[in-house]
Protein backbone atom coordinates (compact mmCIF):
# COMPACT_ATOMS: atom_id res chain seq x y z
CA UNK A 1 0.00 0.00 0.00
CA UNK A 2 1.31 3.38 -1.47
CA UNK A 3 1.03 6.61 -0.98
CA UNK A 4 0.38 6.97 -4.38
CA UNK A 5 -3.22 4.68 -3.98
CA UNK A 6 -6.09 6.72 -4.06
CA UNK A 7 -7.84 4.86 -0.87
CA UNK A 8 -4.88 5.46 0.92
CA UNK A 9 -5.86 9.40 0.56
CA UNK A 10 -9.93 8.92 0.69
CA UNK A 11 -8.82 6.99 4.38
CA UNK A 12 -6.65 9.97 5.46
CA UNK A 13 -9.31 12.65 4.60
CA UNK A 14 -11.51 10.51 5.82
CA UNK A 15 -9.63 10.44 9.53
CA UNK A 16 -8.58 13.32 9.68
CA UNK A 17 -12.37 15.07 9.11
CA UNK A 18 -13.25 12.37 12.37
CA UNK A 19 -10.76 14.16 14.36
CA UNK A 20 -10.74 17.22 13.48
CA UNK A 21 -14.37 17.86 12.52
CA UNK A 22 -16.21 18.76 9.27
CA UNK A 23 -16.55 22.59 10.42
CA UNK A 24 -12.86 22.72 11.69
CA UNK A 25 -10.93 22.30 8.93
CA UNK A 26 -11.32 25.59 7.19
CA UNK A 27 -9.95 27.09 10.14
CA UNK A 28 -7.32 24.54 10.04
CA UNK A 29 -6.38 25.43 6.24
CA UNK A 30 -6.35 28.94 7.00
CA UNK A 31 -4.11 29.21 10.07
CA UNK A 32 -1.63 26.81 8.41
CA UNK A 33 -2.10 29.50 4.89
CA UNK A 34 -1.69 32.26 7.11
CA UNK A 35 1.63 30.62 9.26
CA UNK A 36 2.90 29.64 5.51
CA UNK A 37 2.46 33.50 4.65
CA UNK A 38 4.24 34.84 7.94
CA UNK A 39 6.98 32.14 7.64
CA UNK A 40 7.55 33.29 4.32
CA UNK A 41 7.89 36.90 4.96
CA UNK A 42 10.01 36.33 7.94
CA UNK A 43 12.70 34.78 5.83
CA UNK A 44 12.49 37.57 2.82
CA UNK A 45 13.28 39.64 5.74
CA UNK A 46 15.78 37.87 6.74
CA UNK A 47 17.48 37.39 3.12
CA UNK A 48 17.29 41.49 2.31
CA UNK A 49 17.33 42.51 5.68
CA UNK A 50 17.25 46.67 3.88
CA UNK A 51 14.01 46.07 3.37
CA UNK A 52 11.59 47.12 6.37
CA UNK A 53 7.71 46.06 6.33
CA UNK A 54 5.27 48.60 6.20
CA UNK A 55 3.75 47.58 9.83
CA UNK A 56 7.28 48.38 11.21
CA UNK A 57 7.43 52.39 10.55
CA UNK A 58 5.57 55.01 12.53
CA UNK A 59 2.60 56.13 11.38
CA UNK A 60 2.79 60.13 10.44
CA UNK A 61 0.07 60.83 13.71
CA UNK A 62 3.00 59.21 15.96
CA UNK A 63 6.10 60.68 14.05
CA UNK A 64 5.16 64.16 15.20
CA UNK A 65 4.55 62.82 19.11
CA UNK A 66 8.22 60.97 18.92
CA UNK A 67 9.44 64.11 17.88
CA UNK A 68 8.50 66.03 20.67
CA UNK A 69 10.91 66.09 23.40
CA UNK A 70 9.83 63.98 27.15
CA UNK A 71 8.18 66.66 29.36
CA UNK A 72 8.70 65.01 33.76
CA UNK A 73 5.41 64.32 33.47
CA UNK A 74 6.11 61.69 30.71
CA UNK A 75 10.07 60.55 32.02
CA UNK A 76 9.73 57.36 33.00
CA UNK A 77 11.78 55.73 36.03
CA UNK A 78 11.94 52.59 34.50
CA UNK A 79 12.15 51.07 31.20
CA UNK A 80 10.03 48.25 31.62
CA UNK A 81 7.12 47.49 30.09
CA UNK A 82 4.98 49.01 32.71
CA UNK A 83 5.99 52.42 32.88
CA UNK A 84 6.47 54.16 35.74
CA UNK A 85 5.61 57.97 35.72
CA UNK A 86 7.24 60.69 38.29
CA UNK A 87 3.51 61.83 39.01
CA UNK A 88 2.23 58.24 40.24
CA UNK A 89 0.99 58.45 43.81
CA UNK A 90 2.05 55.27 44.47
CA UNK A 91 5.83 56.38 43.70
CA UNK A 92 5.64 59.40 45.60
CA UNK A 93 4.38 57.04 48.66
CA UNK A 94 7.03 54.93 48.27
CA UNK A 95 9.56 57.45 48.20
CA UNK A 96 8.17 59.22 51.05
CA UNK A 97 8.62 55.99 53.21
CA UNK A 98 12.13 55.54 51.64
CA UNK A 99 11.89 52.71 49.32
CA UNK A 100 14.19 52.94 46.46
CA UNK A 101 11.71 53.12 42.96
CA UNK A 102 14.21 53.15 40.94
CA UNK A 103 14.47 50.48 38.69
CA UNK A 104 11.43 48.96 39.84
CA UNK A 105 8.29 48.14 37.86
CA UNK A 106 5.07 49.87 39.43
CA UNK A 107 4.23 46.27 40.54
CA UNK A 108 7.56 46.02 42.35
CA UNK A 109 7.14 49.45 44.41
CA UNK A 110 3.43 48.19 45.27
CA UNK A 111 4.82 45.26 46.80
CA UNK A 112 7.42 46.28 48.69
CA UNK A 113 5.56 49.19 50.19
CA UNK A 114 2.84 46.76 51.11
CA UNK A 115 5.40 45.02 52.48
CA UNK A 116 6.82 48.32 54.56
CA UNK A 117 3.56 49.56 55.80
CA UNK A 118 2.86 45.68 57.11
CA UNK A 119 6.08 45.68 59.02
CA UNK A 120 4.93 48.95 59.93
CA UNK A 121 1.46 48.24 61.45
CA UNK A 122 2.62 44.88 63.19
CA UNK A 123 5.14 46.81 65.43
Amino acid sequence: MAFDDPIVWVLIIAVVVFLFGANKIPQLAKAIGQAKREFDQASKDIKNPSASSPSTAPSTEWQGILAQPATPAQTTVTPSVTSVQLNDPLILAAQKEGIITEGKTRDQVATELAWKLKQQSSS
